[in-house]
């Protein structure tokens, strides 16, 4: 099952997260098949940049976003 996920690539204390395509097998800092945005929770407000287009073609192929990407892509407006 191919999953929309966070993929964390912060320091310790410092999490910043990319949003990525990947098979639900793999680990979650593991392999991916594709890149597609980013999540900065620490800056105020949080800078979400998500390629809507990119997003919606996944989600359309059958990707399934977690909850949190899910939340992240209505905050930004990609999926209602």
């Amino acid at each position: 099952m191919v999953k929309i996920r966070l993929k964390r690539i912060g320091a310790k204390k410092a999490p910043f997260y990319r949003v990525v395509v990947a098979d639900s097998r793999y680990p979650r800092n593991g392999r991916f098949i594709e890149e597609i945005g980013s999540y900065n929770p620490l800056t105020e407000p949080a800078q979400i940049n998500i390629d809507g287009e990119k997003a919606k073609a996944w989600i359309g192929k059958g990707a399934q976003p977690t909850e949190t990407v899910k939340a992240l892509l209505k905050k930004s407006g990609i999926v209602d």
